[in-house]
């Protein structure tokens, strides 16, 4: 069962509205996801870009989201730890919450915003990296998917 996810800024493969990225706003875009399978306690979220020169770059890290959530608002806080218990990790820019895409001039970059059903929440501190992140979720993966949009200078 793979998990649906959605946005109402844009549609699988469209551009990133400007806002969501760091020549706009910079705040974080809505987004939806259908329920994961029965046993979900926690979702996680990833938001990379792999066409970054220096390889996969990481864009957001979110984690313990409760398993009756569904969404988030556009612009979410940069807070570490969320009033819902959920907790944001370090992106590659070195900051907490969420950083827009940057690319360099050139071709569009891809941006998955990946969501992961899991069967536990997991205990890592808010601030925890991608890396840590990916660890931590091995063998507690249930379902899984993703939301790809495109973004260029």
């Amino acid at each position: 069962m793979s998990i649906q996810v959605s946005s109402p800024a844009f549609h699988e493969g469209d551009t990133i509205p400007q806002q969501y990225t760091a020549d706009g706003k910079n705040v974080s875009p809505p987004l939806s996801w259908s329920s994961g399978p029965e046993g979900t306690k926690t979702f996680a979220l990833i938001c990379e870009d792999p066409d970054a020169p220096r390889g996969t770059w990481t864009h957001w890290v979110l984690f313990n989201l409760p398993a009756a959530t569904h969404e988030l608002h556009e612009g979410m806080s940069h807070t570490g730890e969320q009033s819902s218990g959920a907790r944001q990790g370090k992106n590659d820019f070195g900051k907490t919450g969420y950083g827009g895409p940057s690319p360099p001039p050139g071709a569009p970059h891809r941006y998955f915003f990946k969501v992961y059903a899991l069967d536990t929440a997991l205990d890592l501190p808010a601030g925890a990296t991608r890396a840590q992140l990916l660890a931590a979720l091995k063998g507690h993966v249930l379902s899984e998917g993703h939301l790809m949009g495109h973004y260029g200078r």
